[in-house]
Parts: structure tokens; C-alpha cells; sequence
């Protein structure tokens, strides 16, 4: 196939992602009053799951209500004529990436395909599945653990009592949404590793040697992904160097498995 020829297939490919994001975001921008009131809103009321449940750990480890949160002392506001129209079409294209994301990933591999021998489509069986489990796995943390604890620290930090916190609704949703994206994205480090590995790019030694840069640079990228405050900053680090020791496993694996083929 000619260059061209490539380039009209690409195009359809990303004409039928497209069209799946349009879709999802369309039916999301519809069900505006679930998605803000019980999903997106929902981090800024004392009774998320995530503070009911640091509550219930800390009673029941004798510690009384230190892990309670209480009440957030903020208030959401709009500044804009547009303000809330625009915040409205940024949360439905959201959910439409989060919802549609396995069907793109499915078209990137159908396009990628053709262009594998046996071996490396054996190799990359699964590839879609893993990958859409792995960003919704990121997607959950994001919006379960570090997305509600960075509303809470922020939301209630205050340097004087004087001073009220009247926060900016597109702030708010840009701060969820960052987080939330970032974090699926960040969750798809073993299957990048994996294939890195299998191009002979990668290797556990040349990881193992560059552990400490790793943790450098993601503490870099937590700090980037996060609001200004450690913990968040912590709590996002934690399971990147997790998963930074799985991609060594997993690129050892790979690499031995090469040595035996």
C-alpha cells in the first residue's frame, strides 16, 4: 500500500473514534443532571463515599473522627455568561473519553494490525481489554481516592479566617477533570512498558539502573497532575512506583521470553 493508501485508512479509523466520542458526549450532555449532581458535584458533599469511608475506618480502628472530613467550606460559583454552558460541553467531551476510550484503543489496534507478523499479534493479544482495564482502573483512583482528597484540602484551606473560599465552577471542574484523566493515563504505563520491551527498547536492567531517576521524575509528574499539596502529591506517587516495579516484572518476562523464542 502506497503512503497515501495508509493515510485514508488512518483517517476513517479516526473518523470512527471521533464519531464514538460524539455519540457518548452528545448522550452525556443530555443526562447533564445525573453526571453533575451524582458524579461530578458529588466530590464536594461531606457524604461521598470516600469521606464516609475514611469516617467508618477511623471509628473502627479506635480512632474517633480524626479521618473525618466534616463539612467542605467552599461555595461553587459562576463568573461567566458562558461560564456554565461551556463547563457543561467540557464534562460531556469528558465522559465521552472515559466512556469511549476502549473503542478508540480498539481502532488504534485495528489500524496498528496489519502491519504485525504472527508472532507480535500473538504477543499483543489482549492488548485492548488490558489497556481499557488499566484506564479504568486509573480513572476510579483518580475520582475515588485523589481527586476528593485534593477537593477537601483545597476547599478548605484557608490563610486567614477572613477569608472566605467562593470557588469558580470551571476551577472546580478543571481540577476533577485533570486528575481524574491524568491518572488513566498514568495507569497505562505497563502496557507501554510492555511493548517497549518487546521492541527491544526497554529492558529490567536498564529500569532497575534508572529506579531512583523514576522516582524523580515522578514526583515531578505528581506535583504537575495534582493540586499543590503533598498529600495528593504522595498519593499519586505511591501507585506510579508501583507500577513502575510491575513494568519491571512484566519487561523481564518479556525479555526472557524473547531470549527462549
Amino acid at each position: 500500500m502506497s503512503f497515501l493508501d495508509h493515510l485514508e485508512i488512518l483517517r476513517w479509523h479516526i473518523i470512527r473514534s471521533v464519531i464514538a466520542l460524539g455519540v457518548v458526549s452528545i448522550a452525556a450532555f443530555f443526562a447533564k443532571s445525573f453526571i453533575f449532581d451524582h458524579v461530578v458535584l458529588q466530590l464536594s458533599k461531606s457524604d461521598f463515599v470516600t469521606y464516609q469511608f475514611f469516617c467508618d475506618m477511623s471509628h473502627k480502628f479506635g480512632m474517633g473522627d480524626k479521618l473525618c472530613f466534616g463539612d467542605i467550606a467552599f461555595n461553587l460559583i459562576n463568573i461567566s455568561m458562558s461560564g456554565q454552558f461551556m463547563t457543561h460541553i467540557m464534562v460531556s467531551v469528558v465522559c465521552g473519553i472515559v466512556v469511549a476510550f476502549p473503542y478508540i484503543l480498539f481502532e488504534m489496534w485495528r489500524f496498528i494490525q496489519p502491519a504485525l507478523n504472527p508472532n507480535e499479534k500473538n504477543s499483543a493479544r489482549g492488548v485492548v481489554f488490558s489497556g481499557s482495564l488499566l484506564f479504568s482502573v486509573g480513572i476510579a483512583f483518580g475520582y475515588f481516592v485523589i481527586a476528593p482528597l485534593s477537593v477537601q484540602f483545597l476547599g478548605n484551606y484557608r490563610v486567614s479566617e477572613l477569608i472566605e473560599n467562593t470557588i469558580s465552577l470551571n476551577s472546580y471542574i478543571t481540577t476533577v477533570a485533570t486528575i481524574v484523566l491524568a491518572c488513566g493515563m498514568i495507569f497505562q504505563l505497563p502496557l507501554i512498558v510492555y511493548f517497549l520491551s518487546k521492541m527491544g527498547i526497554l529492558t529490567p536492567e536498564f529500569m532497575r539502573s534508572y529506579r531512583k531517576h523514576a522516582l524523580v521524575v515522578t514526583l515531578i509528574l505528581s506535583a504537575i497532575i495534582t493540586p499543590p499539596d503533598i498529600s495528593s502529591q504522595i498519593l499519586v506517587s505511591i501507585p506510579i512506583l508501583i507500577l513502575y516495579e510491575i513494568s519491571i516484572f512484566i519487561s523481564k518476562i518479556v525479555v526472557n521470553r524473547m531470549k527462549d523464542a
